[in-house]
């Protein structure tokens, strides 16, 4: 992954950690407040909520972007365009776990999905439909089991895939399974 992509996911994932507050709850606060302008809500953001220019200008951009970053740049926000946007905070929840396992952690975006990497791929993420994100983890050996499925025609790229409507989904069992396949690779 490039300079730029590896900037704006810290960026993303430390918005929240800072804040309290993930990336699309600051999107629709600022939608709220019915500012047209960019320099607009970069202010309201700086001034009303203390954030610092470059989270505030990161949230201004992902507001006039439906609430992805509206630079090409960006292949996850594209990810999360239209029906699908409402499963964004599922991602981040996830990318801010991993990143917790080791500074060797390579996020590696792709056009539908988002790889998640050590010295191999342990997992693949991607919004599905509307109302589906897919979690796929390496765990060769490992018998599906309830919620942690056999990937079948999901990809071949893992072996196990896990469903998620939710972010309430990004529990300690889906982190556990993802830091025993980062543990692998």
């Amino acid at each position: 992954m490039g300079k730029v992509e590896d900037a704006t996911a810290t960026m993303i994932a430390n918005l929240e950690a800072k804040t309290g507050k993930p990336l699309a709850a600051w999107v629709k606060l600022v939608e709220a407040s019915k500012f047209s302008k960019h320099s607009e809500r970069v202010s309201f953001l700086k001034s009303k909520h203390g954030l610092g220019h470059g989270y505030a200008n990161l949230v201004a951009h992902s507001v006039a972007g439906g609430g992805t970053l509206t630079r090409g740049d960006d292949p996850v926000g594209e990810q999360f365009t239209g029906p699908k946007a409402p499963l964004r905070p599922i991602y981040d929840a996830i990318i801010t776990a991993a990143r917790k396992f080791g500074e060797d952690v390579e996020v590696s975006p792709k056009k539908a999905n988002v790889s998640l990497r050590r010295n191999k791929q342990f997992a693949l993420l991607q919004p599905s439909t509307a109302t589906r994100f897919d979690v796929g983890i390496n765990l060769k050996g490992t018998p599906p089991s309830g919620r942690l499925e056999a990937s079948g025609s999901f990809s071949s790229m893992v072996s196990h895939r896990v469903r998620l409507e939710s972010v309430k989904d990004v529990d300690k069992e889906l982190l556990g399974w993802l830091k025993q396949a980062y543990d692998q690779a």
